[in-house]
């Protein structure tokens, strides 16, 4: 192994979210700009002022799991297993029995199982209950994803979970990346799963007053850097990569998404974040063709993300497109880093840069290039992806096409 470290790459891509359920749906509605926000249909949310989120539709748990096996899984493990089916299909990857110890999961999350928590609740204070099911505790636990994971794969190595808020998926595909890099695995599942549309969870995050309403048009709720933009929209989804080891990847032939070459880890609020993936990464800021942006819709966020961006990429910020698909696919809390570093690394390899949807006019503070409404065909050779939590905990991951010389 060099000072350095080893090379990681990416070789598996899975995702399960409200604007598809598998990768090529996923991002054929993001560079279309289609929606996935609606009327909670989850159950009746007459009673709240913000009715509408971006959930997965049409879905059916026993169309993925048998019916024994969902006593187990929370809706936020379903969410995660489903796309971690997906991301090792694309893989090819067949683990050989020696390579178990170094095959590794870890799965972030924001909110753990907010379902089986709500309905718990529901049972013990409204419906009297005294007793409830036995599985709730593992059910609930923010590590059931990636337990149920490695256990699925017989994945032995370093498994566990993250929880930083929003940053969630960013920060476990960063430790992840750290862990093959550094060589303690060869293999990693990372990435991020959450299900927070619960009536419990709805209500609270109304009182924040982040969320946006639709005013009747839930498709376009969502508008981030618009100077009309007004919150965000709750969503929810898994998405989960595979992260391997460039020399075990290149030996059995695997198809390679991208190398991951950076990550910036900070718990303040300025650029640092970026500045130390790009560090890691050893790339100058005017090298990076895209920025997959946090881009909340809220007011504060998307005029603080243009300002750290302007501070670090200075001229070049100008200059290097920016969208949010958070304006299609909404906020899934701590699985969005997952799902959007899917959109990236899709919008590198394809040469598609996904639109920021619903951008209705500029706002002079929020003065760069959002790619507004229609996607862009634009080589991408490396890009950033954002993910900035309360608190300050901010992930920032950096991926770029992999040299042809690289050994």
């Amino acid at each position: 192994m060099s000072q350095d470290g080893r090379k990681v790459v990416i070789t598996g891509l899975g995702v399960f979210a409200s604007t598809g359920k598998d990768r090529e749906s996923f991002f054929d509605n993001l560079v279309n700009g289609r929606s996935g926000v609606r009327r909670i249909s989850l159950f009746d949310p007459s009673p709240l002022s913000v009715q509408i989120a971006a959930e997965v539709p049409d879905y059916n748990p026993t169309d993925y799991f048998p019916a024994k096996r969902l006593d187990l899984l929370d809706r936020f493990t379903q969410f995660a297993l489903i796309a971690a089916r997906e991301t090792m299909e694309s893989s090819g990857l067949e683990v050989r029995e020696e390579e178990r110890p170094r095959f590794g999961v870890v799965v972030g999350s924001g909110m753990g199982g907010v379902q089986t928590f709500d309905s718990g609740c529901y049972s013990l204070y409204a419906r009297g209950a005294t007793r409830l099911h036995p599985f709730t505790i593992p059910k609930v636990m923010h590590n059931a994803p990636a337990s149920q994971i490695s256990m699925e794969y017989n994945a032995q190595g370093p498994s566990f979970s993250t929880s930083t808020a929003c940053s969630s998926s960013g920060h476990a595909i960063g430790e992840a990346l750290h862990l093959i890099k550094y060589g303690q695995a060869d293999m990693i599942l990372a990435g991020g799963s959450d299900t927070p549309i619960t009536m419990s969870m709805m209500r609270s995050w109304e009182s924040v007053r982040v969320l946006a309403t639709g005013n009747g048009n839930p498709a376009s709720a969502c508008r981030p850097f618009s100077a009309d933009r007004e919150g965000f929209v709750m969503g929810e989804g898994a998405g989960i990569l595979l992260l391997e080891e460039y020399g075990h990847a290149r030996a059995r032939g695997a198809k390679i998404f991208a190398e991951i070459c950076g990550v910036g880890m900070t718990s303040d609020a300025t650029a640092r974040a970026i500045r130390l993936a790009l560090e890691e990464a050893r790339m100058r800021p005017d090298e990076v063709d895209y920025i997959n942006a946090h881009g909340t819709g809220t007011p504060l966020n998307d005029l603080t993300e243009t300002e750290v961006v302007k501070r670090v990429f200075g001229e070049h910020a100008r200059h290097v497109p920016i969208s949010s698909t958070k304006s299609m696919h909404g906020h899934a809390m701590g699985a969005t880093g997952g799902i959007e570093l899917v959109a990236t690394v899709m919008a590198l390899e394809r040469g598609i840069i996904p639109p920021t949807a619903n951008f209705t006019r500029p706002d002079p503070q929020c003065d760069l290039d959002y790619v507004p409404n229609q996607a862009r065909e634009k080589p991408v050779s490396a890009a950033i992806s954002n993910s900035f939590a309360f608190g300050g905990l901010n992930a920032v991951l950096m991926v770029r096409r992999l040299k042809a010389d690289s050994d």
